[in-house]
């Protein structure tokens, strides 16, 4: 009996090893498959169709690894970096329709001073005179040299 039960133990490591053997040269298999992927589109159409030069894909090769290392070591410094450019390319048109907004306020103001002879102003009516001036208004237009 000790025999037979010594035959049926040794069977399932039989059995474990050819399945272990199995798995090793389905994962060779896959290895494989994996080292021979297709080249990329961008490569396959560049330099095997068009025919550029070895020389140039090595230079693109190395510009992408040194990209990809930047980014993994310095994350941070750049997320800061990129928010603070997105930031700036937000509020530019906004902070230069402002500036262009208090300039044409003060030319307005300057020229209802100068060439309507106005004296005695209220700065408020000043300020809705030249402010209507700036948005298309005609109001300045009809004022004539009144003084009041």
């Amino acid at each position: 009996m000790d025999d037979i039960n010594k035959k049926e133990a040794s069977k399932p490591k039989e059995l474990r090893d050819q399945n272990y053997e199995a798995k090793k040269m389905n994962s060779s298999n896959k290895s494989m498959k994996k080292k021979k992927k297709d080249l990329p589109w961008w490569v396959e159409l560049l330099f095997v169709q068009i025919g550029l030069p070895d020389n140039l894909l090595i230079k693109i090769l190395n510009a992408k690894k040194k990209t990809k290392d930047l980014f993994k070591k310095d994350k941070k410094p750049l997320i800061i970096f990129f928010s603070i450019i997105t930031l700036f390319t937000y509020f530019y048109p906004l902070i230069k329709h402002a500036k262009n907004k208090l300039d044409c306020h003060k030319v307005a103001q300057n020229y209802i001073t100068e060439n309507k002879n106005i004296t005695r102003i209220n700065k408020k009516e000043l300020k809705m005179l030249s402010i209507n001036f700036c948005y298309g208004g005609e109001e300045i237009y009809e004022i004539e040299n009144l003084k009041i």
